[in-house]
């Protein structure tokens, strides 16, 4: 998981074309969720293009990493990140939430086998990762080679099956559960410290048997060594907080909570856009 100069600035272009298709998506949709979909678009990128043992190829290999997005209402960053692996045609990206698209507004398995899950309702990701995590145990024993990484909004810790889940992984001890946070503090009606205060969830966690680490959710190197970090720990899960600026890369969008269910309109569009173009060509040419 080494990750030299090339590779971060390979990571930068490429989570900066997810975040255009994004907006594009959302435009075209004129529905959608904006802000935690910039945010995590780092995380998405680390993921399926440095971390993941995954096969493009080969979408149903038994040995791949399992992804569980536990926050559904993002997912068009999963959708543009899948389409920048080569899971799903570019062009496909545009039926966002019209009828008859494989992509819905909530991932939907049956219309894409690739989704490991369907979700939609917040707070049930962990239980389902936790399941899987257990019946890969009784499948293969206590070492596994295959990891489970959980993808969760901070506002899912306000439910209160995300804590149970959190119990019965830490009393289980799953050394191949990996939950990362989106820690961006927003939720649709406000800030999460205003609307039910998370803190400390570090030491909330710590006291479920977690280990937890905290970063920069927009550091590719930070991001690579907590996942490292997480492989070299056994008899217990690794909760990954991860600092994020919602709206990340358009200025008009970031760390406003406004912008955590509503779409861009074709000029806030065009916009964002603009500063996603001048973020890629400061990107492309950094020594």
């Amino acid at each position: 998981m080494f990750l030299n100069d090339s590779k971060a600035k390979y990571l930068e272009e490429t989570a900066n074309k997810i975040r255009k298709s994004i907006i594009e998506m959302l435009v075209e949709a004129r529905s959608g969720h904006t802000a935690g979909s910039l945010g995590m678009a780092d995380i998405f990128t680390a993921l399926y293009f440095h971390l993941l043992n995954h096969d493009v190829h080969k979408p149903n290999w038994e040995e791949r990493d399992r992804v569980i997005l536990s926050n559904g209402h993002i997912c068009p960053v999963l959708y543009a990140t899948l389409a920048q692996a080569g899971y799903l045609p570019v062009s496909e990206l545009k039926t966002l939430r019209k009828y008859g698209s494989r992509l819905q507004g909530h991932p939907q398995r049956d219309f894409l086998p690739i989704l490991e899950t369907s979700s939609g309702p917040l707070g049930e990701g962990l239980s389902q990762a936790v399941g899987m995590c257990l019946a890969d145990r009784l499948d293969r024993g206590q070492v596994s080679s295959r990891y489970f990484y959980c993808l969760m909004s901070d506002g899912e810790w306000q439910e209160g099956s995300s804590w149970e889940a959190a119990m019965c992984a830490g009393k289980e001890g799953f050394h191949n559960l990996i939950a990362i946070i989106d820690r961006n503090n927003i939720q649709i009606d406000g800030y999460t410290e205003d609307i039910m205060p998370l803190e400390s969830l570090r030491a909330k966690l710590e006291a479920f048997n977690w280990q937890v680490i905290e970063i920069d959710g927009h550091s590719f190197e930070e991001i690579t060594e907590a996942v490292g970090q997480a492989k070299a720990v056994f008899g217990r899960p690794t909760a990954i907080i991860a600092h994020t600026i919602p709206g990340k890369g358009v200025s008009q969008f970031e760390r406003r909570y406004e912008w955590h269910g509503k779409p861009p309109s074709k000029e806030e569009g065009r916009e964002a856009l603009k500063d996603l173009r001048t973020l890629g060509g400061r990107i492309k040419h950094e020594d």
